[in-house]
């Protein structure tokens, strides 16, 4: 994908995306075709570093034993080793801490305990402190470079859907840098995918409440959001018909 078709999509969606209270995220989807997501060699696991960040910092969670307690304090929080039977017990409390974070950071020679406390939630999930990104290290580990390196990481990857999602970048931040990003995420897939490009079938970028707009050769195209008729409209549209059914049948019987 060339970068002035990225360039003129991202301008599209600014362009059709109102001004919220809030930084927007720049969202990717990309769609594939002609892959078997049950297969090992047809599923898409990347850890990739983008190259202008993501304009916000992840969530990280360590789980970590006495000898990096005190490092591990630069994430957003730390679960000790005598703290891992709490989540044993409590699967609703695991389940919240599997969503309050982006990545999780385990220490190598406790993989084994984490695994088991922690693997039934997280596992499912593609959250488990993974070796590709880095995420499990030595108990001698210099914390301070993975911080950095995972506050610019995006996990591609492919679960039930033949589909790779990712972020790519704040609203705030410059077109060009969002392209480059873009960009990135692209080409790295299609290098990572069998048949490379011929395996993709469409990309769209949107921003986190606008409609998506997407990429291709000819020009940016607009999708529109649909809009999700609530449950109480449709019971009152049914009531309606009801009651036109029943006039139209007392009328009938006077006749």
């Amino acid at each position: 994908m060339d970068k002035k078709s990225i360039l003129d999509s991202v301008k599209k969606v600014r362009e059709i995306s109102g001004k919220k209270k809030f930084d927007q995220t720049f969202d990717i989807s990309i769609n594939l075709v002609g892959l078997n997501v049950k297969k090992v060699d047809d599923k898409v696991d990347i850890f990739l570093q983008l190259p202008n960040g993501k304009g916000k910092t992840s969530k990280i969670c360590a789980f970590v034993g006495s000898e990096l307690g005190t490092k591990a304090k630069i994430f957003d929080k730390v679960i000790l080793q005598e703290e891992f039977s709490i989540y044993k017990k409590d699967k609703k409390k695991l389940k919240k801490l599997a969503r309050s974070f982006d990545f999780f950071i385990a220490q190598a020679n406790l993989m084994a305990e984490i695994a088991s406390t922690f693997g039934r939630v997280l596992g499912p999930l593609g959250k488990m402190p993974n070796p590709k990104a880095g995420c499990v290290v030595p108990p001698i580990a210099d914390l301070s470079p993975l911080k950095e390196k995972l506050d610019n990481t995006v996990h591609l990857e492919t679960k039930n859907q033949i589909v790779v999602k990712a972020s790519a970048g704040l609203e705030s931040m410059d077109d060009e840098k969002i392209v480059d990003n873009i960009s990135m995420v692209y080409n790295s897939l299609i290098h990572d995918l069998p048949q490379e490009k011929n395996n993709v079938k469409s990309m769209f970028i949107k921003l986190t409440m606008g409609p998506s707009v997407e990429v291709t050769s000819k020009g940016p195209v607009v999708h529109e959001k649909k809009k999700k008729v609530k449950k109480e409209e449709k019971v009152k549209k049914k009531e309606k018909v009801k009651k036109k059914e029943k006039v139209v049948k007392v009328v009938e019987k006077n006749e």
